[in-house]
Parts: structure tokens; sequence; C-alpha cells
């Protein structure tokens, strides 16, 4: 995880996470109550203030509601379909703090300006890691910064409108509306961000699949205050007799012969073809899918309302918001 300037409002999802949820939001509306009455603004307008949204320090709690219908892992118990919270803190600027609570356990991660620490407190570790810039940045349990990049991969591939208003966290909003170009294969409908009217931050999004009244995941605040945060939130001490991991900076792509993900196409029906997990980091996915073949090769499919992946045999993973004949496509280029 990085965090430049602006890093806790802005961090990008990546490709990789964009392809495997789908980039998708609700055509709904995002709050309750009556729509706040707003001046007119453009989808446009709209869209460059979110480009450029500097919305100083801010703490808030975090909804997510997962109807994504992918399995329950072990290593990623998020994935699964239900509801979690999280609390996210910013200085504004290269500092910020998530905490991720989980049952009886917490992972908090914590980066004061020079260092990213992660605590997980149900093994007691602690992971260290210099903070970089760049494309190596990961995503947090912030809305903001998962809708800013979601505006940012699609608008160039999507037809965008403002439809209304909604009151979210109890803040006025916008609602940005994008759908996919009539060239865009995918399983998706459209994008809904609910976007804060005087920050210009987005509050909300959602994920609906084509053919569905119901959504597939929403994430957004319940509650947002802005104004100064306590110094003390972005600094962080392994507590006692806990184990701390030191880990260099993109420390995947260190190793020897490590291949970069490959990116085929681009907005909606983007395909992300990246070198399968394994070992302890890899997902049982023996028992999962259904077996599939092709020019390609051999492998297993997963397939939810908003997205498709491929695992082949030879140890590849494809990942898209799209049906299986455009990632067979892309594993066969």
């Amino acid at each position: 995880m990085s965090l430049g300037r602006r890093g806790w409002t802005r961090i990008g999802m990546g490709a990789a996470l964009a392809g495997a949820v789908g980039l998708g939001l609700l055509a709904v509306p995002a709050g309750a109550g009556a729509a706040p009455e707003l001046p007119p603004v453009t989808a446009e307008e709209l869209i460059s203030s979110v480009m450029t949204a500097d919305p100083g320090p801010f703490n808030g709690t975090v909804k997510l509601d997962n109807q994504l219908g992918l399995p329950a892992l072990p290593q990623l118990p998020q994935a699964a379909n239900g509801t979690s919270t999280a609390t996210v803190w910013s200085d504004g600027d290269r500092k910020g703090r998530v905490s991720l609570p989980t049952g009886q356990t917490e992972r908090t991660l914590v980066a004061d300006g020079t260092t990213v620490w992660s605590w997980n407190s149900a093994d007691r570790t602690v992971t260290k890691s210099p903070e970089s810039e760049g494309p190596h940045r990961r995503p947090a349990a912030d809305p903001t910064a998962a809708a800013t990049e979601v505006v940012k991969h699609l608008r160039a591939t999507s037809t965008v409108d403002v439809d209304g208003t909604a009151e979210v966290a109890g803040r006025s909003a916008y609602e940005l509306v994008l759908a996919p170009a009539p060239t865009e294969r995918t399983l998706l409908r459209e994008v809904r961000v609910a976007v804060d009217a005087e920050k210009r931050v987005p509050l909300q999004l959602t994920v609906l699949a084509t053919g569905s009244s119901d959504p597939a995941l929403r994430l957004g605040f319940t509650d947002l205050t802005f104004g100064a945060q306590d110094p003390s939130l972005f600094t962080f001490t392994p507590p006692p007799g806990a184990t701390v991991q030191e880990r260099p900076a993109h420390a995947e792509d260190a190793k020897p012969g490590a291949a970069k993900p490959t990116v085929v196409g681009d907005g909606w029906d983007t395909v992300v073809i990246a070198k399968a997990p394994t070992g302890e980091r890899a997902p049982e996915l023996a028992a999962l899918g259904k077996p599939v073949s092709g020019p390609w090769g051999n492998g297993r499919e997963f397939t939810t309302a908003v997205g498709t992946a491929i695992v082949t045999d030879d140890g590849r993973i494809a990942v898209g918001a799209v049906p299986e004949q455009v990632l067979t496509e892309a594993l066969t280029k």
C-alpha cells in the first residue's frame, strides 16, 4: 500500500481489482429520504471536480454490502457474501489509518508518511514496508478512493449523466451515472457514484449486474466528518511480543523472473491475466468452478453475476467483468 499526496482519497484500485469486482455501481438512489435540492451541474463538470478534489483531513465509518456470489475462501474472508465495516482516517496528505475488524480480531493499516504498517491481531504479526509511489498503490477501505478510480477508468468508454441527488452519510450528493458504450462487452449495466456536493469526493459506490434489480456490491460511508485529526492516529508502535516482518518496496516485482500482469482491452471489458497465486497465498480453487478448455489450454472457470475468472492448468489466472468468450479470446492473444 502506497499513499502519496491525496493518496487516502485517490488510492488506485488497479485493473485486476477492477476486473474482479466488476467496476460497477447500483442504479438506485444512494440514500433514503427526500432528495436534496442542489444547483444543476453537468456530468463532465462533476467528473472534472472529482478528479481534482482535495477534501483535506477526514474520518468516517465505511460499510460494505457484498452479494458478489464469490466462494468463501479462508484467505479471502471479505470476498464471500455478507456485510462488513471499517473505519478510516486521513490527514489529508500522506498519512492515513484503516481499521478492519473481523469477529474477535482486527487488521490495522497505518501509513505514517514514510512507512506502511500492517497489524494482524489474530497472529500478532506486523508487516513493515516503505511507502512508495506510482502504479504499485493498493486499495484501502475508502469509498472515495475506489469510486474515483472507477470514474477515471471507465469515463472514456461510457455514456455519463447526472441523475438527480441523494443523501449519503448525512451529506448532500449528486448521482453520477456511467453506462457502458454499446461496443463494450460486459456483465454490468451501469455505474452510479454519489458525489459529495461540497467536497466533490465520492461517498458511495455499488455494483449492479445486467438483468438484476438487486445490488451485487455497495461500498459507502455511513458517517463522515471532515476536519483535523489526532496526529497520534498516524503513528504505530508494534505491540510487545509482536512478530515484525520487513517487506521491501514492490516485493513481488523484486522476485527474480516475476512477470507483470497482462492487461487486454480497456474500460468495461478489461481483462487482466496474471500468474495465479501459489503456496500459502493460493486460495483453494481445485474443487471450485467448472472444467473448461480451448486453444489456450485447460483450466477451471468461476462465474458470478458481475465477473468471470479462469484459472489455467499452466498457472495463469484471467479475470474481468466480462462473459467467458471475452476471457478466452484474451487468453489466446
